[in-house]
């Protein structure tokens, strides 16, 4: 972290389905998180992209983003992220255009290649298309992305000529975002902003940011490297609250990685339960640390000595727990603690 810059915090948001709530339920309780954070002085707000899942209802991140910017005023807006091989790269960046468009100045573009499926689903997003079958061609799709969204084709492409509408004075930021180095190299030969994603991985991320800045090639959009890092984040008044509501969110992901899909968010009483089942021990505690949980001092002491060593200026904040109040305490105190408005 630099010392000349306060530490700046953000949101993703992935839209949780709370165990007894509904898809639509978790959408209304993005939009009010996403006023609050507005008001509490959050920098951005991003939203995620997953399909066919029991316990996230966020699909089409660039749909929900128009309905969060209209409604706040003045925090940055994008998608955390939208799955690029999924699609055309011209028609993101027609979607992006029109987003930045309608709000100037607030829409970031995060994009990244996981499915963000199972593979049944991700077949038919494909609707016979498969772009995950070649790997090589995601970097192309990037190429091709921020070329349409600044008029840059080369001459010899075969969409020169072709243009995304509508031509603006201004374009969205394009973020590459990863939870391994293969991304963060794509986004230093490109000259474009990296986030990587600790709360998916824990381990060696400090060492990719790091090699992120070391090969990063200056570009006219971005003479300098931008990193920054995502991470679970759950604040509570102490130390033994936060614990407690923390486990909501670390039984949901062990069973994302035992059972690959978890259902909804569970209940603080689910999840302790769930907690004593065999085998849990090995889990809990590995996925604790993806996370950053406790009272506003201990938080605050996690995210500056996380930002240290990932030599990082700002910090996503990915908050989920089974109590929609505690999640939305939990970034008013992240906000005074570090005193964002």
């Amino acid at each position: 972290m630099s010392s000349s810059r306060p530490l700046r915090l953000s949101v993703l948001d992935q839209s949780p389905i709370r165990k007894g709530g509904t898809p639509a339920d978790a959408v209304r309780e993005t939009l009010e998180l996403a006023q609050l954070c507005d008001r509490l002085g959050y920098e951005r707000y991003w939203l995620a992209e997953h399909h066919s899942s029991e316990a996230l209802a966020g699909s089409t991140p660039e749909v929900l983003i128009a309905r969060v910017a209209g409604l706040t005023e003045r925090i940055r807006v994008g998608s955390g992220g939208v799955m690029l091989p999924h699609y055309s790269a011209y028609k993101v960046a027609e979607n992006f255009r029109m987003l930045e468009t309608l709000f100037p100045g607030r829409i970031d573009l995060g994009i990244g290649r996981a499915p963000g499926s199972d593979q049944r689903t991700m077949r038919i997003l494909a609707d016979g298309k498969p772009n995950w079958s070649n790997a090589d061609k995601y970097p192309y799709q990037v190429r091709d992305l921020v070329a349409w969204l600044h008029d840059a084709l080369p001459d010899d492409h075969e969409g020169r000529g072709v243009t995304a509408q509508p031509v603006g004075p201004s374009a969205p930021d394009v973020w590459l975002l990863g939870s391994s180095d293969d991304s963060a190299a794509l986004a230093a030969h490109f000259g474009l902003p990296f986030c990587f994603a600790h709360f998916i991985n824990p381990d060696g991320g400090d060492g990719v940011t790091r090699a992120y800045r070391a090969h990063f090639k200056p570009s006219s959009l971005h003479p300098e490297p931008m990193p920054m890092m995502a991470i679970s984040v759950l604040c509570a008044e102490t130390d033994e609250e936060a614990d407690l509501l923390s486990r909501s969110r670390e039984v949901w992901a062990m069973r994302l990685r035992t059972l690959g899909n978890p259902g909804p968010v569970p209940s603080t009483e689910e999840a302790l339960e769930a907690a004593k089942q065999p085998g849990a021990e090995r889990w809990l505690p590995a996925l604790r640390r993806r996370s950053v949980v406790g009272s506003p001092k201990t938080v605050r002491a996690g995210l500056e000595r996380h930002a240290t060593n990932y030599e990082v200026d700002e910090i996503m904040a990915v908050t989920i727990c089974f109590d929609f109040a505690a999640r939305k305490r939990s970034y008013e105190l992240l906000a005074e603690e570090f005193a964002l408005g």
